[in-house]
């Protein structure tokens, strides 16, 4: 690939504006504290050169959704919303999933076209805190790396379950789950759109006033029908307050780790370490961050590594998604960026150096920046490119690019 075509179109969509946050497409829909009907479209395009494949991905889906949130009666409530994934009439990628199996000359944007019923709960809330939702719905702990959404996708992961969560006056958070079924993004027409799940997942914070929160979780996922992907995990996460460095400056601090194990039906007995620090320095108009994310692995047995496959895996490890399957080597993760106001729109930039954790042989580099703002009550716009520089045979140059639309209603 040539690096100045690479920098002229980054230099290109800069001044024009673009971006995202890492975890976009989390906004709406999620039917809490919303009472009656609600619609949102989100209309992207994407383009992807992959050096691996014969032909450039270009997609360019428009999600509608549409759901309503009754209000509370005696502590009650219930909600349902719906997707639907146009594709415009495009067919120049790979859907991913084994959605298109006749599109293998195209790199994967992984946007299945269909409709899809995201959400259908009932809950039940305590004025004490506790809450308890059952049927289909969004489930999203901490920062969503070991359980998320998949928000960025235009077909959205959502769970089958029941789910309790409480919020005590003293400090005390807790969230637990039995998970039944997760619907991920490829969409129910094909088997890796649906996984039949029997798995318990619990979370629990405090929060101490004026130093940070400590959480501890749980993460028992037995996955009936990917046997790679039954695990159990416990950690630890540590939120520091931000500190004050002065009267212009203020930093602040995460730290986690956590130990993972094969169980249920998994197909390879293994124990694997997950790591990662993230710090951050917020000035008077930018913010610095830096950090180092660390998934064990074993570059001597396949199916030995780290994993995390209810994430929302675009939030980590650079915008590219090269790294959504941990190497079996594993994954070194360090990487620094800033965010800052540029005129009315907000920038995010990022560079990553990856390694495998087990003999850490260069895995390639990546730069990804974004710009966004609202730019109406209610819509939104945005544009994101990711630069992947691969070192290794097993993971190629990777250009890609998005320009996206969104209105909530």
């Amino acid at each position: 690939m040539a690096q100045g075509r690479h920098m002229t179109l980054l230099a290109s969509l800069i001044l024009a504006g673009a971006g995202s946050p890492a975890l976009a497409g989390e906004s709406l829909g999620n039917a809490t504290g919303i009472d009656g009907l609600y619609a949102q479209f989100r209309w992207r395009a994407e383009h992807v050169d992959q050096d691996d494949f014969r032909k450039d991905a270009f997609a360019a889906p428009l999600r509608a959704r549409v759901g309503y949130a009754s209000p509370s009666w005696h502590g009650w409530s219930l909600a349902a919303e719906y997707d639907h994934v146009f594709d415009l009439g495009l067919d120049h990628y790979d859907e991913g999933g084994g959605n298109t199996p006749d599109r293998g000359q195209y790199p994967v944007i992984a946007d299945p076209s269909g409709g899809d019923l995201n959400q259908a709960w009932l809950q039940w809330a305590s004025q004490s805190g506790l809450r308890i939702k059952a049927g289909r719905q969004r489930i999203i702990y901490d920062n969503a790396r070991f359980i998320g959404n998949v928000g960025w996708r235009q077909n959205e992961q959502t769970y089958d379950g029941v789910a309790l969560e409480y919020e005590g006056s003293n400090g005390f958070e807790l969230k637990a789950a039995w998970l039944g079924e997760v619907h991920r993004i490829f969409g129910d027409d094909v088997p890796a759109g649906e996984n039949d799940l029997d798995s318990w997942i619990g979370n629990l914070g405090y929060t101490f006033a004026g130093k940070g929160k400590l959480v501890g979780y749980a993460y028992a996922i037995d996955n009936r029908d990917v046997a790679a992907f039954s695990t159990t995990t416990f950690g630890v996460r540590w939120l520091g307050d931000a500190m004050a460095l002065g009267e212009h400056a203020r930093l602040g601090y995460t730290l986690e780790y956590a130990h993972q194990e094969d169980s249920a039906n998994a197909p390879v007995s293994f124990n694997a370490d997950y790591f990662r620090v993230d710090l951050s320095l917020a000035l008077e108009v930018p913010t610095f961050v830096a950090g180092y994310e660390s998934l064990g692995g074993d570059k001597s047995r396949s199916g030995a590594a780290f994993r995390t496959p209810l994430a929302t895996l675009h939030a980590f490890n650079g915008w590219a998604d090269k790294f959504l399957t941990t190497p079996d080597a594993g994954l070194n993760d360090l990487f620094a960026g800033v965010k800052l106001p540029v005129g009315g729109w907000t920038l995010n930039a990022t560079g990553h150096l990856f390694e495998a954790q087990s003999g850490g042989s260069d895995l390639g580099s990546e730069f990804d920046a974004s710009l966004s703002r609202p730019i109406a009550e209610d819509f939104d716009v945005l544009f994101k490119v990711a630069f992947y520089d691969g070192d290794d045979p097993a993971y190629a140059d990777t250009t890609k690019w998005w320009v996206q639309l969104s209105a909530d209603f």
